[in-house]
């Protein structure tokens, strides 16, 4: 445990944004999970609901800077190519 107090105040703050972060990787999990269960199913309009809440989640994400920006686009395009062959 540190002594110096802008320290002891840093480790507080770590703490706390690392609570915050994963609870905001968890939210975007969930989020695809519920993509992949309804693409898994063969459900083609779950899919695209689903699809259509987890994206704006998956670039909130971005903008927190829980995924890199890279990360969340590269998500939501695989997510879409596969929504799009579950509907052919």
């Amino acid at each position: 445990m540190p002594n110096i107090a802008s320290s002891r105040k840093r480790v507080r703050t770590t703490a706390k944004r690392t609570a915050i972060n994963t609870s905001r990787k968890t939210r975007v999990r969930g989020f695809i999970r519920k993509v992949e269960e309804a693409i898994s199913k063969g459900d083609k309009a779950a899919a695209l609901a689903a699809l259509k809440a987890a994206e704006p989640e998956i670039m909130r994400g971005v903008s927190k800077g829980v995924l890199h920006k890279n990360t969340g686009s590269r998500k939501v395009s695989r997510l879409t190519k596969r929504v799009a062959k579950l509907q052919k």
